[in-house]
């Protein structure tokens, strides 16, 4: 039986530890940090924090899995991944909302790409559709959402802007397309080791979720009148 105690040598162990606190630590962060930040910002700042603080609530119960079981089941990470990955992608609406008035179909196409990829993931590795019916659809659903921040609508909005705002969806744009490669891979490749696969997935949260958070936060604050509260 493994330890009930997280052991030095359990490198996958300390992520689960590390990435918990900094997630817990940018959630408080984000939300002393709101009301300083310019109001049209201001809704990107919170989610931002929702994103952390879910995802904070989720690693306290899979790094305890974890230490006790060395093992972390799928599910686990898609009840994540169904709560935080949808407010991450209608990030991207809201990023062009605080600068212009935008159409509110960009944020309906970024949340249907995104339960697509998910519900489609989710239902192959969980067996209740083949695999690689499942990796299709998923892959389908992130194609659909690289579509619309590069080429569809939200990225010619995005195109338009300039100066610190188009900056921060570039920067987004492209954690969503590199950051997220580790998933796909993971998808095909996770029954080969669990313990390297917890450790990219936790190494890749910290950029996906609190990296991502962090560079929307910084180009609020760069945005805010000197002085604003």
């Amino acid at each position: 039986m493994k330890s009930s105690s997280l052991q030095s040598s359990d490198i996958t162990g300390i992520t689960f530890w590390l990435i918990s606190m900094a997630l817990l630590a940018t959630t408080v962060f984000f939300f002393i940090e709101r009301n300083s930040v310019k109001a049209s910002w201001r809704t990107s700042v919170t989610i931002s924090g929702l994103v952390t603080g879910i995802a904070f609530v989720h690693y306290m119960y899979m790094r305890e899995v974890w230490v006790t079981t060395g093992t972390s089941q799928t599910v686990f990470r898609y009840i994540d991944w169904l709560l935080t990955v949808p407010l991450l992608m209608i990030q991207f609406y809201f990023i062009l909302l605080a600068v212009k008035k935008v159409s509110s179909g960009i944020f309906w196409r970024l949340l249907v790409g995104t339960l697509i990829m998910l519900i489609g993931g989710y239902l192959g590795e969980a067996e209740n559709i083949s695999v690689n019916a499942g990796f299709i659809i998923g892959m389908a659903g992130w194609i659909f959402i690289l579509y619309e921040v590069f080429a569809g609508e939200a990225g010619k909005e995005a195109a338009k802007l300039t100066g610190a705002a188009k900056d921060c969806f570039e920067f987004c744009k492209w954690i969503v397309t590199i950051g997220w490669l580790v998933y796909p891979l993971g998808y095909l490749f996770g029954s080969a080791n669990e313990v390297t696969l917890n450790l990219v997935y936790n190494l890749a949260d910290f950029i996906n979720k609190i990296l991502f958070g962090l560079v929307i936060w910084k180009t609020a604050a760069s945005l805010a009148p000197a002085g604003s509260k």
